[in-house]
């Protein structure tokens, strides 16, 4: 009875409160139980520059939620200076990944993230990421998640094929 109670509570508090929706989404979600070895990787959505491969570990980034995702990027990746509508976390699982801030590439400016590098970009905040190297990063954040090129002509989805 004690149990039914405290899952009522928990169920009222999620249907009543402001700004936590999200949270209690994470709350009464499924448990996770993941080896790199079952991962399933697939091409990167278009709004990405083609090359990479992503693997989605926890929830869908098309939708409302958090979700977790890993990214594998080849050698000289680049992804032009961009913003997201919610904030994202970036950490490096394998090799190493730079970013830079501002809305020119400028590959000088950028910090090196080596493994075990995290990174946080803000609501909107402008920023570029590019390889030197083949690497591996995790990304979480909020969905759905969305991408906004600086210039239209480097966005992927306005590229003809």
């Amino acid at each position: 009875m004690k149990k039914l109670f405290l899952l009522l509570v928990l169920i009222l508090i999620c249907l009543f409160s402001i700004g936590v929706k999200a949270q209690c989404h994470n709350m009464m979600g499924s448990h996770v139980l993941l080896n790199k070895d079952k991962l399933v990787w697939n091409k990167v959505p278009p709004s990405l520059p083609p090359g990479a491969m992503l693997a989605v570990l926890e929830g869908d980034m098309s939708k409302e939620g958090p979700f977790t995702v890993r990214l594998t990027v080849p050698a000289n990746y680049k992804i032009p200076p961009h913003w997201h509508p919610a904030i994202e976390h970036v950490t490096v699982v394998k090799g190493s990944f730079y970013m830079g801030s501002g809305e020119k590439f400028d590959e000088a400016a950028a910090t090196k993230l080596t493994v075990g590098g995290f990174a946080v970009m803000p609501v909107k905040h402008v920023h570029y990421a590019f390889s030197k190297e083949a690497a591996e990063i995790q990304l979480h954040g909020m969905g759905p998640w969305g991408i906004t090129y600086i210039n239209a002509a480097d966005d992927p989805r306005n590229k003809k094929p």
